[in-house]
């Protein structure tokens, strides 16, 4: 039986003006261990998040990303699959669960497949497929990567990415609510059109927002890069303490958006907010201190560790 171990980091996409673009990699991690078995069927297990509540069968997303990956390979799909997965990043949050589950199960079957087919399988591959299942590759490309990421899609629909390491000084703060809201809920909130003055405003913040993220951690040039006009308000309805939280905590001068479609919030914490954070947010939320994570996915093989 060939077993695999994977890491995969949880992720936050947007950053405030950085819609469909930016994405972070921070350090709260699934794990999954997969295998591949003689007994036919697949067989899932699952501690932690989602325990009790996801597919355990073929319909599971780190299953069936694993079997687009095998047919993506070329490669023959197994007689029997075994997955053992430990998720500590939250569902339907707005923290990149489903694009770390993607991301896994892709990078466990290149890890599983013969030499003929994986050998063929480059990161950019793993990459494509990954973009192709999530839809958009804002999530996808630090969980791959880590670090801080921009991502975009050429002419001919393939995604790349450019990584970058954000300054050590700052500190993200996910505080994550006990609600829900799936991105599909969220998306279909954006209007089909926005002002030019709004795109505009959001290319130079977003500009701004890799300079401060990389070079100048200033708590106002924090505040002033993470506005948005694209799609944080257009979303609010839909979570409303989310977006009342983000007014409070930039009106005491720390700079937070809602990540990715929400509704967990985001924060950037430097030495000057770090104390003003927990007075604003209350006993609704879970606050969780995290680094980036400079690495990404993990990939391991048990016998080797």
């Amino acid at each position: 039986m060939r077993t695999v171990e994977i890491r995969v980091p949880a992720t936050s996409a947007n950053l405030g003006p950085g819609f469909d673009a930016l994405g972070l990699a921070l350090s709260l991690h699934d794990e999954i261990e997969a295998a591949l078995t003689t007994e036919p069927g697949v067989r899932v297990t699952v501690t932690g998040e989602g325990a009790g509540e996801v597919d355990l069968g073929e319909g599971h997303l780190v299953v069936r990303a694993m079997r687009a990956a095998f047919d993506r390979m070329g490669a023959p799909q197994p007689d029997g699959v075994a997955l053992r997965c430990v998720n500590r990043i939250p569902h339907a949050r707005g923290l990149g669960s489903s694009s770390a589950a993607v991301c896994a199960g892709i990078l466990a079957a290149r890890a599983l497949a013969d030499g003929e087919h994986a050998g063929d399988f480059s990161d950019d591959a793993v990459f494509a497929l990954a973009t192709e299942m999530e839809g958009h590759p804002d999530n996808v490309a630090p969980c791959l990567a880590g670090g801080l990421t921009v991502a975009w899609s050429d002419h001919a629909g393939a995604p790349h990415m450019v990584k970058l390491a954000p300054d050590q000084r700052i500190r993200p703060v996910a505080l994550v609510p006990s609600t829900r809201l799936s991105t599909e809920a969220a998306r279909g909130l954006l209007p089909k059109d926005v002002p030019h003055k709004d795109a505009s405003f959001n290319a130079g913040r977003a500009a701004l927002l890799i300079a401060a993220l990389t070079q100048r951690p200033e708590r106002g040039l924090l505040l002033a890069a993470t506005e948005d006009r694209l799609h944080q308000h257009y979303r609010a309805p839909a979570m409303r303490e989310s977006a009342d939280l983000v007014e409070r905590l930039r009106a005491v001068g720390v700079p937070a958006v809602v990540s990715g479609a929400g509704p967990t919030v985001l924060a950037f914490s430097t030495s000057d907010t770090q104390d003003l954070i927990a007075p604003e947010v209350g006993n609704d939320w879970h606050i969780q201190l995290m680094d980036v994570d400079p690495v990404g996915a993990n990939v391991q093989f048990p016998e080797t560790r």
